[in-house]
């Protein structure tokens, strides 16, 4: 079966990563992959590096911002690779919980950030998007990524039956069985399924919420560090936004740092972020620097807390990132052509799920795609010989579908909340904003510690096998 990938991302680089350990081998001949990226990606590549091109790439590796991974991303990795899931949390900072602060230093909830994980708790974890993202890279071989910019894919477009893939440079088009869709907000596969053949025809573009933000990495002062609470992640609501603040890195001496379960001596790099509302889209490409530097210390600049005051005065900030979604699509799949994480459902940050949603994405589809081809396989044993069979393009499309069913629900109900936490981040009067203090005071004083839990104790893998499950007794 021949596997083309398309976008080296997070979710794509994972893609690669979980059908190589869990699909079987086909009796005929093994599988072969390629991943297309339009990008450098060497191992060494950092974000800044990258060409900022296209504003709606929020949700990818140019922005080279931070992130936070809850425990059901990080065991989808700790499944996957043991040794990835020790990478990726050496990389960041484990936090148990949210501070939620007002503008005027009061501290309104506490909102924990972890997940009982086989009777033991779990941390959620702070990064950069680069960090997660070269654990992943580097266990991919170089000659599988290759640095091509899809122009087109056509379902069943190839002289065989097959999908073809054309490119931008005009170069030969290639086949394949499967096409998975990890391109992102503006994705070039997804106008596959609804045939759509340029960008100008899609009829789910992306859309902006009216958020705009600025953000990124300083270093750690003795100030900062006093300051700063361990184990937490400081989001501060105001009438003109907010503004969030993490430890990014822990200590490098600490021998702890590779487990979310532990919580290791923080490091010397916060990531930080403000976020505010904007009803019209600001252009990134041509945004007066200065003027957003000014704007970054104006909005800010009568807040409590010592951390913010101290970030405003030092950084300066380069670009925004308005936010970005796709729109809810009818389908994520058709044919053998399939999307996953941000083509599929670029969430808004305010849900903290966008890599962990793509990484629950990756390793669903891979599972129900094992079970069928083992199927297929343990009836045919001895295979044709032909290349891909009809069974095994069957088998492609009922994963597909099972995929699509299962995580929809579960994506949408995400999607709604985050959208519900964000109108609390544009801006509002001084009354609104005070009913908004007052919510969150009484939501704190009555919620439970851990709204979030059905959310981090998600086992992607163990709902799929009740899906397998069910489906066996329906046969029996």
């Amino acid at each position: 079966m021949k596997i083309i990938i398309i976008g080296a991302g997070i979710s794509g680089c994972a893609s690669y990563l979980s059908l190589q350990k869990h699909l079987p081998q086909t009796p005929g001949s093994p599988h072969s992959y390629a991943i297309y990226e339009a990008y450098d990606t060497s191992r060494d590549t950092t974000f800044r590096e990258r060409p900022a091109t296209d504003d709606t790439r929020s949700a990818t590796l140019v922005v080279g911002g931070g992130l936070g991974v809850g425990a059901n991303g990080l065991n989808v990795l700790k499944r996957l690779d043991e040794s990835l899931y020790a990478d990726v949390v050496a990389g960041g900072y484990p936090y148990s919980n949210f501070k939620l602060k007002s503008a005027y230093g009061w501290t309104l909830m506490n909102v924990e950030a972890t997940a009982d994980v086989d009777g033991k708790i779990m941390n959620s974890v702070s990064m950069s998007r680069h960090s997660i993202w070269q654990a992943l890279r580097d266990r991919i071989p170089s000659d599988v990524i290759v640095n091509k910019k899809i122009y087109r894919v056509v379902l069943n477009g190839g002289a065989s039956g097959r999908h073809l893939i054309t490119f931008t440079d005009g170069s030969e088009p290639v086949e394949a069985d499967l096409v998975l869709g990890a391109d992102g907000l503006k994705s070039t596969v997804k106008r596959a399924l609804f045939d759509a053949e340029t960008a100008e025809d899609d009829p789910y573009p992306p859309q902006y919420e009216g958020l705009t933000g600025v953000g990124g990495f300083h270093p750690v002062t003795p100030s900062l560090r006093a300051n700063i609470p361990t184990s937490s992640m400081t989001i501060t609501f105001g009438g003109n936004g907010f503004f969030g603040y993490v430890y990014s890195s822990s200590s490098e001496t600490d021998s702890s740092r590779t487990s979310a379960y532990n919580m290791p001596s923080p490091g010397n790099t916060i990531t930080w972020w403000s976020t505010y509302g904007a009803e019209d889209c600001p252009e990134p490409k041509t945004a007066d620097k200065a003027a957003m530097n000014a704007d970054l210390k104006a909005r800010h600049a009568h807040w409590k807390d010592p951390v913010i005051q101290e970030i405003i005065r030092d950084v300066h900030v380069e670009t925004m990132w308005p936010t970005w979604t796709t729109p809810e699509l009818p389908m994520w799949e058709r044919e053998g052509i399939v999307l996953l994480g941000d083509a599929a459902h670029a969430l808004p940050p305010t849900s903290g799920q966008g890599s962990a949603q793509a990484l629950e994405d990756v390793e669903c589809f891979s599972l129900f795609l094992k079970h069928h081809l083992e199927r297929v396989y343990t009836q045919n044993p001895a295979g044709d010989g032909q290349g891909v069979s009809q069974a095994e393009r069957e088998a492609i499309q009922v994963a597909a579908k099972k995929y699509m069913a299962l995580r929809m629900p579960r994506v949408k109900a995400i999607l709604d909340e985050a959208r519900q936490r964000q109108q609390g981040k544009k801006n509002m009067n001084v009354v609104q904003e005070f009913v908004m203090y007052l919510i969150l005071w009484l939501v704190g004083c009555f919620a439970p510690a851990n709204p979030a839990k059905p959310i981090l104790e998600y086992n992607m893998a163990e709902e799929v096998r009740k899906v397998l499950a069910e489906e066996d007794n329906e046969t029996k």
